[in-house]
């Protein structure tokens, strides 16, 4: 299991929330810097799988300061809720949600994806970006989303995974090992965090092997869609109807 602090004696789930909690106020700037804007049309796209399902309650897991959330009002919903587990990750995320006047729309708790405070079938979507691959338990945050999601709901996961061709490998490789956890010292002052970044990313089990996962946490209909020559994927799945 990668962790971010490999000196610190905590698990996973308690370095992943303190490393946000370092990072939350320059986290949205390195986001969309480091990434040159191209996760924003990421979760666009992302958003649009959901538009046939017309979902009226959206729940977005590891949300962060509220990005996706925000996309999912292309949706028109009734309300989307998000849940992360750093405390400072929310309060940005409300901020920026305040300024907007949406707070009567979006709603945000700290919350843990390992264990969703939420009723059985509460919602008729979820959506994650970049978050699954933190989880300290792949599999049981699967099976939670799973439980909250109504039989016929969909959840979409946006992911960063391994492109394999050349020589989009060699130059992603080289981007994401060198170039980003340097700037990303550099802005965040947090000399872990992405260092962190590409050691998850390595580490995740992603296309075939995420697919094999999802299905056995009890989705159906799976299927990947890559993004970006492979730096991205959309993972989609099913809960069945009963």
């Amino acid at each position: 299991m990668v962790n971010p602090y490999k000196e610190l004696d905590k698990g996973k789930k308690a370095q992943v929330a303190l490393m946000f909690n370092n990072i939350a106020r320059k986290y949205d700037f390195l986001n969309h810097v480091l990434s040159m804007g191209i996760d924003k049309l990421w979760r666009k796209k992302a958003v649009k799988l959901l538009k046939p399902l017309q979902p009226k309650r959206i729940l977005d897991i590891a949300t962060g300061t509220g990005d996706f959330a925000l996309a999912n009002l292309k949706l028109n919903p009734d309300k989307v809720v998000g849940i992360d587990i750093s405390t400072e990750m929310l309060a940005v995320g409300r901020e920026k949600i305040a300024k907007k006047n949406l707070s009567d729309k979006i709603e945000l708790f700290e919350g843990d994806s390992e264990n969703i405070q939420f009723e059985d079938n509460s919602f008729d979507a979820i959506t994650v970006a970049f978050g699954v691959r933190n989880f300290e338990n792949l599999e049981k945050g699967l099976k939670e989303m799973n439980r909250v999601v109504r039989p016929g709901g969909k959840v979409v996961i946006l992911e960063f995974s391994k492109p394999r061709n050349f020589p989009i490998k060699q130059i992603y490789n080289f981007y994401f090992f060198r170039i980003l956890p340097f700037w990303g010292k550099m802005v965040s002052k947090d000399s872990s965090a992405y260092t962190y970044l590409p050691e998850s990313v390595d580490a995740f089990p992603d296309g075939a092997d995420f697919l094999k996962i999802y299905n056995e946490c009890g989705f159906i209909d799976t299927k990947q869609i890559k993004l970006s020559f492979g730096i991205a994927s959309i993972y989609i799945g099913t809960k069945p109807v009963q």
